[in-house]
């Protein structure tokens, strides 16, 4: 299983959009979306999780594509980038 990173996501992307953006390219394990507590709406980032191979093509296919008036990053997760230690 991996996670990926998708970010620059327009607000008013919902996890439902995102699943199926990414089923295209195989089976989406999990979606979820930061989203703004007062408003709920997407504050532009959040996490997929995919099998490997499936991952591997849904950023080969989905980095860089126009949505909305953004385009998408894709790329796989790295939680020592955001910051976060293992404990």
């Amino acid at each position: 299983m991996k996670n990926m990173y998708i970010g620059n996501l327009p607000p008013e992307t919902t996890e439902d959009d995102i699943h199926q953006l990414f089923s295209r390219y195989g089976t989406v394990r999990a979606v979820k979306l930061v989203t703004d507590i007062f408003t709920k709406r997407c504050r532009g980032f959040g996490t997929v999780s995919m099998e490997g191979h499936e991952a591997r093509a849904a950023i080969a296919g989905l980095n860089g594509k126009t949505v909305g008036d953004k385009s998408l990053r894709v790329g796989f997760d790295d939680p020592k980038a955001r910051g976060h230690r293992r404990r």
